[in-house]
């Protein structure tokens, strides 16, 4: 498949000069003495007293060819394990947003463990994500379990792959000894891990830090599916141009994915972004900005280059609620990702800067997500499907509605949406009047008052919370108060009267 691209092969090997340019002669501040001391024993030129690490450019490249070209992540269910580079791209739901849109009062209030369980349950039942990135904090987490009470309600509700970062060590353990109970021992869990993580070792520009360099690590050492993700800021820790963020950016990538091969050789990554620009007006976080997806479009041409899969948070929104500027940012960076060959898109459900969480959103983003993958599918073009003899049979004047043709292809030759709204305006009057996002929380209503199908087995859930006192419920529970949307109240009605007056008048 031919891909959209900005920069010309001369391009990409200038900005892979560069970056190894600067790792060699500027380096890194690298805050983990542990790796200080790995990259040392790996051939790096290391300064404890500064901290600097620089790396000749022999030894990033000597490691960054060990980086396997394909990552699987794996879910609950095998049959949800994702493998990419593939056809379509990989899309999964934002994460970590620290608040949620309440479905009952409509505010923004801070996200729980229930939340979790909810859009955890939702994910199933959403086939334009193949991956839970688990979308919010939990406010409710005790002290001692703030991971655990995010990783259990999502894999108790999801047989999708899951995933999200954690603090330290001990944290990582304590949501893999989770994975364990849920597989049934320690020895089935490691023939299928089903657990994947992220991080975020690199602060830009150029230093690691302490916490996510040890988790960096912690993850390779001991074959645990991990990916980091790097998140400069233009302007503020990046050059002020889209080529200066590329160029410092992927040092920064090869800098971390040296460190994992040093690790561990072989072990499998993903060169992931979060770029942002930041709005120079008011030094605003914009990442629903165009230029996210123009990065996206770069970074999946340096992947080609290094030969890993790329992926990237697109589709976010500065956006506090689903409206025409939520659709435009969320259509325009990822459908340009995915013209430009990502492999793994980040979209899903986040509102007001990767902030807040709301059902209705995450069930609009889906209908995006199917939208994006039916673009990439491909045209179709065939010599059959080009149809030349069903064109000279109906010839001038005619009409191919009835042709046998057009009613075999009627189901699968578009893509047909369930939620954006293609009726007669008086239909719709007529009908309520609704907006897509009284549509989508109508739906996502209907997927939560069903018992999810896909929750783990009760005796498997006992054994888990004999394991962890004072764990969180965890349960998918519809919240008190939460009913379906009215969409034929006084200004619906108004319009149908408004609709019999001017059938009258004509």
């Amino acid at each position: 498949m031919n891909y959209f691209s900005y920069l010309s092969d001369d391009d990409v090997r200038y900005v892979h000069e560069s970056s190894l340019e600067i790792l060699e002669e500027v380096g890194l501040l690298v805050r983990n003495e542990k790796a200080r001391h790995r990259f040392a024993e790996h051939g790096a030129n290391v300064n404890h007293e500064t901290e600097i690490v620089r790396i000749p450019s022999e030894v990033v490249e000597r490691y960054r060819k060990l980086i396997p070209p394909t990552i699987t992540l794996r879910g609950r269910d095998p049959d949800h394990d994702v493998t990419f580079p593939r056809k379509l791209p990989v899309i999964a739901t934002a994460s970590s947003a620290p608040d949620i849109v309440d479905p009952v009062s409509g505010k923004c209030r801070r996200a729980t463990s229930d939340d979790i369980a909810r859009i955890a349950h939702m994910v199933n039942e959403l086939p334009g994500f193949d991956l839970f990135s688990i979308s919010t904090l939990a406010d409710d987490a005790p002290t001692g379990q703030f991971s655990l009470s995010r990783f259990y309600p999502a894999l108790k509700n999801c047989v999708k792959p899951c995933r999200t970062s954690v603090i330290d060590v001990g944290e990582a353990r304590q949501v893999l000894k989770l994975g364990e109970l849920i597989a049934g021992s320690r020895e089935a869990y490691l023939e299928r891990p089903f657990i994947n993580f992220g991080y975020c070792s690199i602060v830009s520009p150029l230093t690691m830090d302490f916490d996510s360099t040890e988790m960096l690590m912690f993850y390779a050492e001991n074959d645990i599916t991990a990916y980091g993700t790097i998140a400069p800021m233009g302007g503020l820790s990046t050059p002020l141009s889209l080529a200066g963020m590329l160029t410092l950016m992927n040092a920064e990538w090869l800098a971390a994915a040296t460190l994992v091969q040093m690790s561990k050789p072989g072990t499998a990554q993903i060169y992931n972004f979060l770029p942002v620009f930041a709005d120079m007006r008011d030094g605003a976080y914009a990442p629903g900005a165009i230029e996210i997806g123009m990065m996206n479009s770069a970074v999946c041409q340096m992947g080609r280059f290094y030969n890993v899969p790329s992926g990237g948070y697109l589709g976010l929104t500065n956006s506090k609620v689903a409206d025409a500027q939520a659709g435009f940012e969320k259509g325009m960076s990822p459908l340009l990702g995915a013209v430009s060959g990502v492999s793994f898109i980040v979209m899903g459900a986040l509102q007001d800067a990767l902030m807040s969480f709301d059902f209705g959103q995450v069930v609009i983003d889906n209908e995006i997500a199917l939208m994006i993958k039916y673009v990439r599918n491909g045209f179709g073009f065939s010599q059959e499907s080009v149809s030349l003899e069903e064109i000279k049979a109906t010839g001038p004047a005619g009409m191919f509605a009835a042709n046998p043709e057009t009613l075999k292809r009627m189901h699968d030759a578009t893509f047909m949406p369930q939620l954006a709204d293609r009726k007669l305006r008086e239909k719709w009057e007529l009908e309520g009047a609704s907006t897509i996002h009284q549509r989508a929380m109508n739906r996502a209503l209907e997927i939560l008052s069903t018992p999810n199908r896909f929750a783990v087995d009760p005796g498997v859930d006992r054994r888990i919370r004999d394991e962890f006192d004072g764990l969180v419920d965890g349960r998918s529970t519809l919240p008190d108060g939460w009913i379906r949307q009215d969409v034929g109240g006084t200004q619906a009605k108004r319009s149908r009267r408004t609709n019999r007056r001017r059938r009258s008048a004509a």
